[in-house]
């Protein structure tokens, strides 16, 4: 009685496990699949934002998966690919966004926070290494207070 419990509890836990699998791509040969996974690397899960579309194990990346394949074997280029994809969700399905109007707060944001963070230090710096010279200059036992 005892080993059918546990057979079930095994089976219980693995049952999520099978259920899960995913029926492998159909890859029509090696430089198909070698294109492909560059091509997957290269775009951004919608879903997990930060996994690329290879990486991801998410619902919507297995459908995105699927379709780039099916858009491969209607013999779309990897540009023609990617034009179709930008069109549905954005430039943000892009690894490496082009240098438009209203992307250039990605390319240059961290540039600007990188460049304000400097210049507050600096300033920073100065106040501090003024104050220090304006202690240091006071004689010794002179406060400015006459009491």
């Amino acid at each position: 009685m005892m080993r059918m419990r546990v057979a079930a509890l095994l089976l219980g836990l693995l049952l999520p496990l099978i259920a899960s699998a995913v029926d492998p791509l159909p890859f029509r040969d090696a430089a198909e699949e070698a294109r492909f996974r560059a091509l997957a690397a290269e775009l951004r899960c919608v879903m997990c934002q930060n996994q690329s579309l290879a990486d991801s194990d998410a619902p919507i990346a297995h459908d995105l998966r699927r379709q780039v394949l099916e858009l491969m074997h209607a013999g779309k280029n990897d540009d023609e690919i990617k034009a179709f994809l930008t069109e549905r969700y954005t430039d943000f399905v892009l690894y490496k966004p082009p240098m438009r109007g209203h992307t250039l707060v990605i390319w240059l944001g961290p540039l600007i926070v990188l460049a304000a963070g400097a210049l507050f230090v600096f300033s920073l710096v100065r106040r501090r290494a003024k104050q220090l010279d304006e202690s240091v200059k006071a004689p010794e036992g002179e406060t400015g207070e006459d009491w």
